[in-house]
């Protein structure tokens, strides 16, 4: 278990980081001023925590300063994102905050209205993505027996801040980003904020 005496510096917990490190979050969390803690299912990556989004009992309560979740809540069943979203509130300090990425459906469903559904949405290091993909998950991935990349959710921005607000989070901010890249940002504290000091907070942390 991480001992909450390991982390004096503020830490940031980077849910299902694979392979990316802090250099690979947000202009925030990318400095010195902030420590990260990488938690994945996949030992192979190397993570300093072995385990879930829906189990993260290896953190301590109350132990992290903002959790950092790109593209994971989406692999969720709908059921399962309020025991997600829980763990998050779990481990974070009071003042906490997290920061959460994810497809946006409302653009990528606009291209299926334009018959666009195997078209390609962007390009990505592993190859074509389109929308097909962003809305149930990476087929060759898929095809090669990782089916937990599959999508088992999905959000637009009006259900993500809902869902984030129903769930304990209680000033929400976010930015949607068409094309090219169909993402959700939301950035969510657990203390009530002014709009001043979440604009703030969305600067450092929104691409």
């Amino acid at each position: 278990m991480v001992q909450a005496t390991e982390l004096t510096t503020p830490t940031f917990l980077h849910v299902g980081c694979g392979m990316k490190y802090k250099d690979r979050t947000t202009r925030g969390f990318n400095t010195d001023a902030w420590r990260e803690l990488r938690l994945d299912i996949d030992q192979k990556v190397k993570p300093d925590v072995v385990g879930t989004m829906l189990d993260m009992t290896e953190i301590p309560d109350g132990t992290v300063a903002a959790v950092y979740s790109s593209h994971n809540i989406e692999h969720l069943y709908p059921h399962e994102v309020p025991i997600a979203l829980a763990e998050f509130r779990r481990v974070l300090k009071p003042d906490g905050f997290i920061v959460i990425t994810c497809p946006d459906l409302q653009s990528v469903c606009a291209l299926v209205a334009e018959d666009k559904l195997t078209e390609t949405a962007y390009s990505a290091p592993s190859g074509t993505i389109t929308p097909l993909d962003i809305l149930y998950g990476y087929r060759p991935s898929l095809a090669k027996g990782n089916l937990y990349m599959a999508h088992r959710c999905g959000f637009t921005a009006k259900v993500l801040i809902g869902t984030l607000r129903e769930n304990g989070f209680t000033t929400v901010v976010s930015r949607r980003r068409g094309a090219p890249y169909y993402d959700l940002w939301a950035l969510g504290t657990l203390i009530q904020n002014d709009e001043k000091t979440m604009r703030a907070l969305a600067a450092e942390h929104f691409p």
